[in-house]
Formats: structure tokens, sequence, C-alpha cells
């Protein structure tokens, strides 16, 4: 029986991964006893480091690109700002439906920046459906946009599932314009991979990312492991995994 894609993905990643080698090491050390303690004793010391905030701060810096520049915006000569979703907020009681998660937000918010100060480069948005009841997030998103920031939309993709489909079906709908030459807007730590997957659908791509770690100056709380760390590990690995499979793809 074939495991479905999000549960093979909670399997390779930690801290699954980790008690499963323990669980390994556990099962071998019934015959090879040295060997089952090494194991064991490599993913609890594995699991220790991978759920510091150093460590974790470390893993996402190395995955970011810089940010772009005032005098690179105004020398671009850009088509088209292009931003990226990253999920919604569902049945948010405040707002009375659905409306764009956070991640999402700090993505409109930069590309609404991004477009005042390029002089008006218009504006697509792309993502699916997340939810089988919920609206594409390119539409929440483009609401947003309008609504809140008053900052108009032209173009919304509101079919794409994963950052390859954002790419092609942008192209396609920016194809019928003569567009090429885009802005992407995503995070910071999501950028090398984004701007892969819209190179390989075609597009010169000027890089747009936003929210950076900050300086690393490690304190003592730094080295003791939480949640937060190990989550932030787990998001480095996949998109450093994301990265080799654009890369092999090729």
């Amino acid at each position: 029986m074939w495991l479905a894609p999000g549960m093979l993905k909670t399997l390779i990643l930690p801290p699954a991964s980790l008690l499963i080698l323990a669980l390994v090491g556990w099962l071998i050390g019934r015959r090879r006893a040295r060997l089952g303690r090494g194991l064991i004793a490599a993913s609890l010391i594995a699991l220790y480091w991978l759920s510091t905030p150093v460590v974790a701060s470390l893993a996402l810096k190395s995955l970011e690109t810089p940010p772009l520049t005032r005098e690179a915006i105004g020398r671009a000569n850009a088509g088209a700002i292009v931003i990226l979703g990253a999920g919604v907020y569902r049945n948010a009681p405040e707002y009375g439906g659905d409306t764009v998660g956070p991640r999402t937000l700090e993505r409109l918010r930069y590309g609404a920046w991004l477009y005042r100060e390029s002089g008006g480069v218009p504006i697509l948005v792309t993502g699916g459906e997340i939810y089988p009841e919920g609206a594409p997030v390119g539409r929440v998103m483009a609401r947003t946009l309008e609504d809140e920031f008053r900052v108009p939309v032209r173009w919304v993709e509101d079919a794409s599932r994963t950052t390859y489909e954002n790419a092609r079906l942008s192209r396609a709908i920016l194809a019928r314009d003569g567009i090429r030459r885009i802005f992407l807007v995503t995070h910071a730590t999501h950028m090398p991979r984004a701007r892969a997957a819209f190179e390989a659908a075609g597009f010169e791509v000027i890089p747009a990312p936003t929210l950076f770690q900050g300086p690393l100056k490690p304190k003592f709380n730094d080295f003791l492991p939480t949640a937060g760390a190990l989550s932030e590990i787990g998001y480095a690995i996949y998109e450093w995994a994301g990265r080799a499979w654009y890369a092999l793809a090729r």
C-alpha cells in the first residue's frame, strides 16, 4: 500500500525520521548491542541539535536570497510582480469568512510596497484551492490586496497547488501579454526553490524576497531545544530537498 505524499513527508522529516532511527537501533541492539546503542545515541544527539534555535537559524539563513535594493527596483524593467500564495486563514470569525494566512499576508504586504516603489508594475497573484469548500488562495489574495492595501491586481492564477504549478500556470497567463521578466515575491527562505521553478518555466526572475532571519547572536536559551526550532528545521530540510529535486529534474 502506497503512502500518501503528506504521510511520506512526515516520516522523512524530523522528528519522525529520528525516532524511526532510534527504533531501528533498539531492534538491532537485540543482536548487535554496540551498533544498536550507537544508532540510538546518534538519533538522540541529532534530535537535540536539530531542536535548538541556533541550528534552526543557521539552517534558515543558508537558504536566504539577499534582499532587493531600491536601485535594483528602479532599473529592473519588469513586466509583472508575481506574488506566491502560502495558505489561508479559513473561516476567520473576526472577518466573517476566509482571509489570507500569516505567511501569505507577509508576502502581500511586501508585494504592495514593491508595487508602489516600482511605479505601479502590474500584479499577478498565484495560489489554488487548499480546502475543497474554500476559496482559492489567489482569489483571497486579490481581494485582500484590493480591499485592504488599495492595490489593483491584474491577473489571478487560482488553480495551482505547488510551487512548480505556480510557475507553469503563471507563465501561461503572462505569456499572453508577452511578459517574461518578473519580480518574484516570496519568503527569503523559499526564494531559491521558487526561483528555480519559475526560471524552468521560462521566466527571467528578479528575486524580491521578504522576511529575513536577523543577525545571529546566540544566547544561552538558543541552545535549549524547542518545538518551534524543530519545525523550522523541518521546513529548511524540505526546502533543500526541493532544490535538489528541481536540480535533478532539469
